[in-house]
């Protein structure tokens, strides 16, 4: 990623726009002059891309609601977190809203999928237990392995993006990824127009989806996962 962001900023562009957390700070780290504009960065405070949030906000409290909604038996969450890319926020915000759900929240700082692995097996020997899979890189590149280790545990969970309910996961909910791109083309053509980039406060996404697919439709199905069948808003 270094590397990319050196090569992208010798080419003197008048604004970069980057999404997840690592690509802005390998840029970050290149140049502090560029304008970056930066779509589905997780907890861009915490990873310190921005010193404050003008409007925060976000889901975390919503997983935790949704869980117990759909698991009323769950008493212990296990949140999936990847210790490399701070998620303050993310944790903070459940942390504060479990008491009212009446859950001990359990994090797991994974490094790796074989750590993650040995973390849940042992999380999932005791009962009433549920899984959270926040936003983060790890949980992308290796979100197949996830779905089915929760699966082997029998543990209900809730992931982040819609992908992960399209290929056996039980329900997701996210930020919509597209949305977040095409708000990020308004503040690309503000810089453009001579607005100051310190000055465009962080925004909230302000869309999320709900999806859950039929376990029929993720068997030898793939038009259930590409129509997205199920229900979403």
């Amino acid at each position: 990623m270094r590397k990319g962001a050196v090569e992208l900023v010798a080419l003197a562009p008048d604004v970069v726009l980057a999404t997840t957390v690592p690509i802005v700070l390998a840029l970050q780290q290149v140049s502090r002059t560029v304008p970056i504009v930066f779509a589905g960065a997780i907890d861009p405070v915490g990873a310190g891309l921005v010193a404050s949030l003008a409007r925060p906000g976000g889901n975390a409290t919503g997983w935790l609601e949704l869980l117990k909604e759909i698991s009323p038996g769950v008493k212990r969450v296990a949140v999936l977190r990847e210790p490399t890319v701070a998620g303050i926020g993310q944790l903070a915000a459940m942390q504060t809203a479990a008491p009212s759900f009446e859950v001990e929240l359990q994090p797991i700082d994974a490094r790796d999928v074989g750590e993650f692995a040995r973390a849940l097996a042992d999380f999932a020997r005791v009962p009433n237990g549920g899984l959270i899979v926040p936003l983060s890189t790890s949980a992308e590149t290796h979100r197949t392995r996830i779905v089915a280790l929760a699966d082997r545990h029998r543990l209900p969970a809730v992931y982040p993006s819609r992908v992960d309910a399209a290929i056996g996961g039980l329900i997701s909910y996210g930020p919509d990824q597209v949305d977040q791109c095409r708000r990020s083309a308004g503040y690309v053509d503000r810089i453009l127009n001579g607005d100051k980039p310190a000055d465009l406060p962080v925004q909230a996404p302000t869309k999320y989806e709900l999806e859950h697919v039929p376990p029929q439709l993720n068997q030898g199905d793939s038009r259930g996962a590409e129509d997205g069948r199920g229900y979403r808003h």
